[in-house]
Parts: structure tokens; C-alpha cells; sequence
């Protein structure tokens, strides 16, 4: 992937910084595993796993944490 996709970490609200930590997590995914249709394959694995989700979570948590620290959010 040589796409420039991401230019800056800097959002002008909170709530575009969570949806940008949403971004990043997704795109993890992508980067990890790039054949759509094993990830299509792989959904109902984790769809309904509540350990999966929550792990899902945490990584978003992890993204959203970085936005936060780019963008100085407990400061303001």
C-alpha cells in the first residue's frame, strides 16, 4: 500500500480524533491481512466473540490515545 492516506494526526474536534482512531484500527487490519475475501471469511469468527470485540475495542482505544496526544485533547 503506497497510498498517502494519512497526512496528519491533527483533528479539529475530539470526536474527529476517536474517528480517525477508528481509521487507524481498520486500516491495521487492512495492512495485516489485504485479501478481502479472507477477511469476509473470517468475520463470523470474531463477529460474535465477545473477547475479540473487546480486544477490537482496546486497539481503538490505543489509536485514539495517539490522536489525543498529536492533538493536546486533555488540555483543552
Amino acid at each position: 500500500m503506497t497510498e498517502n492516506w494519512l497526512p496528519t494526526l491533527l483533528t479539529a474536534t475530539p470526536q474527529e480524533g476517536f474517528e480517525l482512531a477508528i481509521t487507524l484500527s481498520r486500516r491495521g487490519v487492512k495492512y495485516t491481512q489485504p485479501d478481502p475475501e479472507k477477511l469476509k471469511k473470517m468475520r463470523p469468527e470474531y463477529a460474535d466473540s465477545a473477547d475479540a470485540l473487546t480486544a477490537a475495542s482496546q486497539v481503538i482505544a490505543i489509536n485514539f490515545q495517539t490522536a489525543s496526544a498529536a492533538n493536546n485533547y486533555w488540555r483543552k
